[in-house]
């Protein structure tokens, strides 16, 4: 069983799964407009350019995400997307090039537990915490 972040935008599913690309350094293997789908018909045609289905591959991990329907609601509460990084110099590159023209909720830093830790809603909406654990002793 594999469990994975599914993202739902209001209309820039496409700019932020091209900047999650860049920033993450991932594949954007799949990326299909409601125009591109059976469902095509079936919405309006302002809709047609809107993301039916998005897959991001970052290593052996998947983002996907979609966005709704016009004029829904695309709240992300109760949920954050969590990296966890293997260095502090990653940490502090992935944090700030995510976190420009966001909120940061907490600052990049030292924790009790991580190298750096730190949250950020992005400017797309998103919530996102990066962390780089401190390496486990015995």
């Amino acid at each position: 069983m594999k469990l994975n972040p599914y993202l739902t935008f209001n209309g820039d599913a496409r700019a932020a799964f091209e900047f999650y690309a860049k920033v993450l350094r991932g594949e954007i293997v799949m990326m299909l407009t409601n125009g591109e789908t059976p469902m095509r018909d079936h919405v309006p045609a302002t809709a047609h350019q809107r993301i039916a289905h998005t897959r991001l591959m970052i290593g052996d991990q998947v983002l996907m995400a979609s966005d709704g329907p016009e004029g829904s609601s695309c709240d992300t509460k109760g949920m954050m997307v969590s990296l966890m990084v293997e260095t502090p110099a990653e940490a502090e590159r992935i944090y700030g090039e995510l976190s420009v023209g966001g909120t940061v909720t907490m600052p990049l830093a030292e924790t009790f537990w991580a190298q750096r830790f730190g949250m950020f809603t992005d400017r797309f909406g998103i919530p996102w915490m990066v962390n780089c654990e401190k390496p486990m002793t015995a």
